[in-house]
């Protein structure tokens, strides 16, 4: 069963997210800032972060960056889940090293889909 780190600040948001990830077979792991995402990163070592931008202390763009700078965990597909959506937003996401951005709101399905794809799964987790 794959592991999934969700930084999300809101907490509605967060159960939401953790129930659509736990009903599709996936273990959650949950941080509401920053500085929770990076230590629970290289303390869980999840096999993906669904990661917000506008969180507390160290925003997700940062995150993301430190998250690429760790050779322990550079390679942890990461995706960014924000209402930020401007060009210039997603080309940020990119920048920082992020795999993917998705669009607040989001579709169920699309989230579901893009996180198999990273972890290179084709069938139901």
């Amino acid at each position: 069963m794959a592991k999934i780190l969700v930084v999300e600040d809101e907490p509605e948001i967060r159960i939401l997210v953790k129930t659509i990830l736990e009903k599709a077979g996936y273990s959650v792991v949950e941080a509401e800032d920053g500085e929770a995402a990076l230590r629970l990163v290289n303390e869980e070592e999840p096999d993906l972060v669904l990661l917000d931008v506008m969180i507390p202390g160290i925003e997700g763009w940062e995150v993301c960056r430190r998250i690429r700078e760790n050779e322990a965990t550079r390679r942890i597909p990461i995706i960014m889940v924000t209402v930020r959506t401007t060009d210039e937003d997603i080309q940020r996401s990119v920048e920082c090293g992020a795999n993917a951005h998705i669009n607040k709101p989001f579709d169920q399905r699309e989230l579901l889909d893009t996180i198999k794809k990273l972890l290179g799964e084709t069938s139901s987790p």
